[in-house]
């Protein structure tokens, strides 16, 4: 018998319903049996929009994910694996409640709660390691390449931001999610790569923490300054040219390293430092691209993630996973992120062309991060910016700089 904690017996309140008359109907009138089902059949374009995927792809995840989500028949039938990962994709993709999502798919509220919690950890353990995975230097030289041919910045290996991501302030936190936007949060850093894939995350830091530590206390920046992120050794940009690090391309926020190029501060600044900013701010579009596809296509960021904290932290790791794996191939890419989808330059003139995203996405979803680091940086630090800024000045300018 259970008491209470002064001896005295509990009084247990016995529940009204095993399960509400109105949810027993829901091999009939549930999401998942009707209108998923209409929809795989008749309108792919449709479904595609409920749950950011096609039938082929929700059922090629469903593999993955659907061994770790399984339950044992034990007394009553359980919820398939299919009905839990479609309700936790449209939740992620539509940003609604849990209430919205318990009339839905005619489930419990609290059954609702626990079927996302257990997806979303789910679809991290199941995808992290195949679509998450820290590159190792044959990566690195395949990402620079990449960065060379796409946007003509060599030896960069990714593009790096952070950013706040709003929550509903939990129980008797006081100001530890505070951030100075004023709402709660949890930071989220991030590297990407030139085909919009995240390669490396870090997710938690609370919102009240200093933006100066946030980098540097991360999982990434740890790893970054003890030199165990195996970048490739030095390679020269140019021919006959001395070596020249491999590096992130990273804004304001972050201070100057041998591994981390950020633009000259100032604003009236000669020619060669404008082309040089210039040329780095093009190639940093590729993360604020990345942010917006991730934003746009899973609109729980939308709004505050009203859900515990662990709860938002795996929120957060199912969406990266599941954006690198519907970015990871071509056919699935086109799909999940069409061509008119993210900015588009104009090779000859230089003119972008925004996307898609940007009409889906308003300013507020994910916040930017403050100042990273300080101002304080190293003569080597500074010759190696100084020796690209040369190199794109001569034998790497192209034609359209001159007119930014």
């Amino acid at each position: 018998m259970d008491v209470d904690s002064k001896g005295d017996p509990k009084l247990i309140k016995k529940k009204a319903f095993w399960v509400r008359p109105i949810f027993l109907q829901r091999k009939v009138q549930g999401d998942f049996h009707n209108l998923i089902k209409e929809m795989q059949v008749s309108d792919p374009a449709k479904h595609f929009n409920y749950m950011r995927m096609t039938a082929c792809q929700f059922e090629a995840l469903l593999q993955k994910v659907g061994p770790k989500i399984t339950k044992i028949y034990n007394i009553r039938e359980p919820i398939s694996a299919g009905e839990r990962l479609s309700l936790t994709l449209r939740f992620l993709a539509s940003g609604d409640s849990m209430n919205s999502m318990s009339y839905s798919f005619s489930v419990g509220v609290t059954t609702v709660s626990n079927i996302i919690k257990e997806c979303c950890k789910a679809i991290w353990e199941s995808l992290s390691e195949e679509v998450l995975r820290v590159p190792n230097m044959e990566k690195w030289y395949k990402i620079a390449e990449g960065f060379e041919e796409f946007w003509q910045i060599p030896n960069c290996i990714g593009c790096i931001d952070g950013k706040h991501v709003v929550i509903q302030a939990p129980p008797s936190s006081g100001s530890i999610y505070f951030n100075y936007k004023k709402s709660h949060s949890l930071q989220l850093m991030a590297v990407c790569d030139y085909k919009y894939k995240f390669t490396l995350v870090d997710i938690g830091a609370t919102g009240r923490q200093s933006d100066g530590g946030v980098f540097r206390n991360s999982e990434i920046g740890r790893r970054f300054y003890r030199n165990e992120l195996n970048f490739p050794p030095d390679r020269p940009i140019e021919y006959g040219g001395d070596d020249i690090p491999f590096y992130f391309a990273g804004d304001e926020a972050f201070s100057l390293s041998n591994h981390l190029m950020r633009p000259y501060p100032g604003s009236f600044l000669p020619q060669m430092r404008r082309i040089f900013n210039y040329r780095l701010c093009r190639a940093r579009r590729v993360i604020e691209n990345t942010f917006g596809i991730l934003c746009a296509r899973w609109r729980i960021y939308r709004k505050p993630i009203i859900a515990s904290v662990d709860n938002v932290q795996s929120i957060i790791q199912a969406t990266i996973c599941l954006h690198n794996y519907l970015m990871d191939t071509k056919e699935s890419r086109l799909t999940y992120c069409p061509n008119n989808f993210i900015d588009q330059e104009d090779q000859e003139l230089g003119v972008i062309g925004e996307g898609h995203w940007r009409t889906e996405v308003s300013p507020a979803n994910l916040l930017p991060l403050g100042r990273s680091g300080s101002n304080n940086y190293t003569k080597t630090a500074a010759d190696i910016r100084n020796d690209l800024t040369m190199y794109f000045m001569l034998e790497g300018a192209v034609p359209f700089q001159w007119n930014k």
